[in-house]
């Protein structure tokens, strides 16, 4: 089943066209590497979006048991439904909460890229999983699965900058990299001309941000910086052109400096303990 193709035909990553599996140059889109020197077809199997959606699932909540887990007996009950069977704040800042007070009162920069996979609550965690369940494929597939994750990671990193300058103190979640999502199916829209994917794309926007304003515990600052970001980073990666092997490349590099910016946060916060 993931064994690497090494003759025949495989299916071109970018744009389904038949290609050979050892052909430098897809015929139709023009792409480099079209079979990606022979793992395209294990790479599908793991859907359009090459599995990130469910990688961010089980991140999200193997990492959210584990905030749970080191908060003992410090679990929190406030800040309305969303506060449900929350971790404790040490717990979240332990593991990579972003904000004001990680960011510069202890240094820890990196937490841009840790917090989009924190949550503060069990009702946080399940509507943002299920806001990527929706819209994760959805991207990925008129942008490619790369440039998904690109537009992803730079959206939470966006969020959780401008919510670190506008003085939230903690914040945490995925929602920044969910309006990142959103940004980048409005500029998809705009960009081709789709009336309907911009409008429902919009309108979702609208009422998360309303929602956002009505309810307590919300980081609106990283809703709106991650929108921004996710439509900006859309806007250079032009969904009109086909997806190349470096989009891939970057998509990898996001995931690692996700692992990489969580680790740390471990490590620094023991050593600040």
């Amino acid at each position: 089943m993931f064994r690497r193709q090494t003759e025949g035909s495989v299916v071109c990553v970018s744009c389904g066209h038949l290609v050979g599996v050892r052909d430098e140059r897809c015929y139709n889109c023009g792409r480099w590497n079209p079979g990606l020197w022979g793992w395209a077809p294990v790479l599908r199997r793991l859907g359009q979006d090459l599995g990130f959606v469910q990688l961010v699932t089980l991140g999200c909540s193997g990492l959210f048991v584990a905030t749970l887990i080191a908060s003992g007996g410090g679990l929190q009950g406030g800040g309305g439904l969303l506060g449900i069977l929350s971790p404790s704040s040490l717990s979240l800042f332990l593991f990579g909460a972003s904000g004001s007070l990680p960011v510069f009162q202890a240094n820890r920069w990196w937490t841009v890229l840790s917090a989009g996979w924190l949550h503060g609550g069990l009702l946080h965690i399940l509507f943002n999983v299920l806001w990527i369940r929706q819209l994760g494929p959805a991207v990925a597939e008129f942008y490619g699965a790369g440039r998904m994750v690109i537009i992803y990671t730079v959206a939470g990193i966006c969020g959780f900058t401008l919510s670190s300058f506008a003085g939230v103190q903690l914040t945490v979640g995925a929602s920044a990299s969910i309006f990142g999502l959103l940004g980048a199916l409005v500029y998809y829209g705009r960009r081709t001309g789709s009336s309907i994917v911009h409008r429902e794309a919009l309108q979702y926007a609208v009422v998360l941000f309303f929602f956002g304003f009505i309810m307590t515990g919300v980081d609106n600052y990283a809703h709106a910086g991650g929108f921004v970001g996710g439509f900006l980073m859309s806007l250079w990666l032009d969904p009109l052109k086909p997806e190349r092997v470096d989009h891939l490349l970057g998509a990898l590099l996001c995931v690692a400096a996700v692992v990489v910016s969580i680790v740390a946060s471990l490590i620094h916060g023991v050593m600040l303990g």
